[in-house]
């Protein structure tokens, strides 16, 4: 073989080889020192290439953390503009399976279960930390009520009477619209096991008409006024289409709580009672009332989950 000579000038690299000279240019200088992924030394991929491997998923995450951020940001800023001292917890998904809910020992009346007829409960069954607000009557229509729950994404359960409602009933009928379940708390409020049978199923009967006339569903969810009732109260209901009868466990007002069991303590499942009250009946508004209840229950590490999605 012939004998190589090799120069190295101005980027050209001259191989010398018996009978002539070759030209050739340094690759390194070309390509920018390309790496197997593409990128120069500097780490710089060349115009116009394409994408490194996994670039579009990392990138895609980067979009989804940074938009958790900002709904996050958010959060927080719509807790402070409503005064509350912590951000509201974030319910857990709705079961897949529904819990089997049952009478509370000591709410039954005769033949309770053999007769088929709703039962009556005051606590959802369930380990996780979550509490249910229901709210009753519709006396007091706060426009602020409704801004507060829709900017917190609070979900809350209505009871209403006609006798109350029929004031506004526009006003509900925005509630419906922002994913609130209208149920049945009779029309006109009355003491039912005072009642005959059939005046106890004009009530409840009446406002499941009035509720699927003006608000397109009929209840399958009944409140007796005041947690009061009897068997004619649940064969009526029954009667009516009624498949539970929910109380409360805890009852929640602008400036104190009550409570059901002796410990004074809310417990996973809790259903809570309010009403629509103002000034005219407490001592603040309804939204002094949702900051009074997502305090303590934020504060003790509950969230707020949707009755409905249990039942």
């Amino acid at each position: 073989m012939g004998t190589v000579g090799q120069n190295y000038k101005n980027g050209v690299l001259r191989v010398s080889v018996r009978g002539g000279l070759v030209l050739l240019a340094v690759a390194a200088l070309v390509s920018g020192c390309a790496r197997p992924d593409g990128t120069d030394v500097r780490g710089q991929r060349p115009l116009g290439a394409p994408p490194a491997p996994g670039a579009d998923v990392q990138a895609d995450k980067v979009r989804i953390q940074a938009a958790r951020l900002r709904a996050e940001q958010a959060r927080i800023a719509t807790a402070r503009r409503w005064g509350l001292k912590q951000v509201p917890l974030t319910a857990p998904p709705a079961p897949a399976e529904k819990p089997r809910i049952t009478t509370r020992r000591g709410f039954e009346v005769d033949g309770h279960e053999e007769k088929g007829l709703p039962p009556v409960f005051t606590t959802i069954p369930t380990q996780q930390k979550i509490v249910f607000l229901t709210i009753d009557d519709g006396a007091e229509k706060d426009p602020a009520f409704l801004r507060m729950m829709s900017d917190l994404n609070i979900p809350y359960t209505a009871f209403l009477s006609d006798y109350l409602v029929k004031e506004d009933y526009g006003y509900f009928a925005r509630m419906r619209d922002r994913g609130v379940t209208l149920n049945n708390h009779t029309l006109h409020h009355p003491y039912l096991p005072g009642l005959s049978y059939a005046r106890q199923k004009r009530e409840i009967c009446g406002m499941q008409d009035v509720i699927e006339k003006r608000y397109g569903t009929r209840p399958a969810l009944f409140r007796p006024p005041y947690g009061n009732y009897n068997e004619n109260t649940l064969r009526a209901a029954r009667s009516c289409g009624i498949k539970y009868a929910p109380i409360w466990n805890e009852e929640v007002f602008v400036d104190h709580w009550e409570y059901r069991e002796w410990d004074r303590e809310i417990h996973p499942g809790d259903i809570v009672l309010s009403h629509f009250r103002g000034r005219s009946d407490w001592k603040g508004t309804m939204p002094d009332m949702v900051r009074r209840f997502l305090d303590k229950v934020t504060a003790e590490g509950y969230a707020v989950a949707r009755l409905e999605d249990y039942l």
